[in-house]
């Protein structure tokens, strides 16, 4: 997922527009709720109701919609105006299984290049306990110019 942003890179985000507080569309869906959004740290929860699989744990794909969203919202903030952040390599390591609550996501950059930005998103239950690590990679394009 790559989300739009014509922030500029230093910009904290304290009242996103409703297609960012979630995430975009699919994030919607999923009761996914961004509560930070900077360059230098995203935060966002989610609800594990809804958002299981058949055992009834969280599904290991919402983990990283979770991820995904945070890792593209934060580099297409880092990209800044005319630019944006498509994810091009993700990657999660499932450690944790939550079964009710929500669950949070805190995505730090490992990198900010020009080009490339690669960010890893720590989810926890409301134990604090971890239950994923996702690394997403993004490139940074240029955005087209309008005829």
């Amino acid at each position: 997922m790559s989300t739009d942003t014509s922030a500029t890179p230093t910009t904290t985000e304290t009242a996103p527009t409703a297609k960012r507080s979630h995430g975009g569309d699919l994030g919607a869906r999923m009761g996914l709720e961004v509560t930070e959004l900077t360059v230098d740290r995203a935060v966002a929860t989610m609800p594990v109701a809804g958002n299981t699989q058949p055992m009834g744990i969280m599904h290991g794909g919402a983990y990283v919609v979770l991820g995904e969203s945070l890792g593209s919202m934060s580099a297409s903030l880092h990209a800044g105006p005319g630019r944006y952040a498509v994810g091009i390599d993700i990657n999660a390591t499932h450690t944790g299984s939550a079964r009710s609550g929500i669950v949070t996501g805190v995505c730090t950059p490992v990198h900010l290049g020009r080009t490339l930005t690669v960010h890893e998103i720590v989810v926890t239950d409301e134990t604090g306990r971890r239950c994923s690590t996702i690394r997403i990679t993004n490139m940074i394009l240029d955005r087209p110019k309008q005829a």
